[in-house]
């Protein structure tokens, strides 16, 4: 009997260990974060005569182009300022060291005289810079950030700081003469006028209309933010933005798996699909929206496919971190954002109808400046 009521508390004693062990365990997981409601500030628009900084928060942009899109901006009525650390080059890519490029966002958010901000280029580096900054001295500043591609992160930042932003074209095509679509509507967007957005039909399209707050970009680079202080997917009742170049098929899967897997496409309530320029084709897929449409089928929201923005010849603006609308039909689809402006219709099937006022607005802000 005393050998059994021995092996018996051996036993018992050990499931009690190995419970509490288990439950102290579970008590050093940290919790999963509860999404947060974005609610982002929209900058002032821009006047003519306003200061407008370029930096180079990633890889490095040759002064000649930096210059080049200096005369761009000059042509639309505003004053470009150079970061100090503009023309810096580290490691062959960088352009500067991390604390030359978190140097250049302050001096750009500091100085009042500065309205906006023009990101140089993308290329790799802003992840090196999440933990550089806080939340609170962007949102004691906001200014209008502009950019795309690695410049996802800092949109996202603006984002999480309560900030909307701009996703857009920089110099390194501004350089090119800064008279194509999409630099001036970007262009227009800085000095108020507000794109609305009409698409034609595609065979991708998920039908619906949904309204939330656009986050997301470059998926490569906004995705394995998650959990930082620039992971604006974290927020509730989202529009997400995605776009690529030059990934395979499965690694756009894999990352779209680690935000479902995440919970964010569960707080989507609509999703749109940007350019994927040079992506793979190693699947029997058709495309990428066609792979993308079999994984955001069965959540019941909007899918909006073909939006020209990426890193294809066309790249329009969108405001991240905005309210917006979208409304899928089976004839096309419409992109609204919710804000106070000058409301702008853009159909991108048919371009050269937004050409004569983003001229006019040009010809408005010469004027002025003279």
């Amino acid at each position: 009997m005393k050998i059994w009521a021995l092996a018996a508390a051996l036993v018992f004693g050990g499931v009690t260990m190995l419970t509490a062990c288990s439950n102290e365990d579970n008590s050093n997981v940290p919790p999963t974060p509860k999404p947060v409601v974005l609610q982002c500030e929209k900058p002032d628009y821009l006047k003519a005569g306003d200061r407008v900084a370029l930096i180079s928060p990633s890889y490095y942009t040759p002064m000649e182009n930096i210059e080049k899109t200096a005369d761009v901006l000059r042509g639309w009525g505003l004053v470009p300022v150079i970061g100090p650390n503009a023309d810096k080059v580290v490691d062959g890519r960088y352009g500067g060291t991390v604390a030359e490029r978190v140097s250049d966002i302050r001096w750009a958010l500091y100085d009042p005289q500065i309205k906006a901000i023009i990101c140089n280029r993308g290329g790799y580096g802003t992840i090196q810079l999440i933990d550089q900054l806080s939340l609170a001295e962007l949102k004691a500043s906001p200014k209008w950030l502009v950019g795309f591609s690695d410049i996802s992160t800092l949109l996202g930042l603006w984002n999480r700081a309560g900030v909307m932003s701009i996703h857009g074209t920089m110099s390194s095509f501004l350089a090119k003469g800064g008279t194509d679509l999409s630099s001036t509507l970007m262009c227009d967007l800085l000095l108020g006028q507000v794109p609305r957005y009409e698409l034609p039909a595609h065979k991708q399209n998920i039908v619906g209309r949904a309204s939330g707050v656009l986050v997301g970009g470059n998926i490569c680079t906004f995705a394995p933010n998650l959990g930082t202080q620039a992971d604006a997917t974290i927020g509730q009742d989202l529009i997400l933005f995605v776009e690529e170049v030059g990934e395979s098929m499965h690694n756009i899967d894999r990352q779209m798996r680690i935000l479902q897997m995440n919970g964010v496409l569960s707080r989507c309530k609509g999703v749109i699909l940007g350019e994927f320029s040079g992506c793979g084709s190693e699947f029997t897929y058709e495309s990428v929206e066609a792979m993308l449409h079999e994984l955001l089928k069965d959540y019941g929201i909007p899918v909006l496919c073909g939006f020209p923005a990426g890193h294809g010849d066309v790249n329009l603006p969108m405001v991240m971190g905005a309210p917006v609308t979208i409304d899928v039909r089976a004839d096309g689809a419409t992109l609204q954002f919710d804000i106070d402006g000058t409301q702008q219709e853009v159909r991108t099937a048919d371009v050269t109808t937004v050409v004569p006022t983003s001229a006019a607005v040009r010809m408005q802000l010469a004027g002025k400046r003279e």
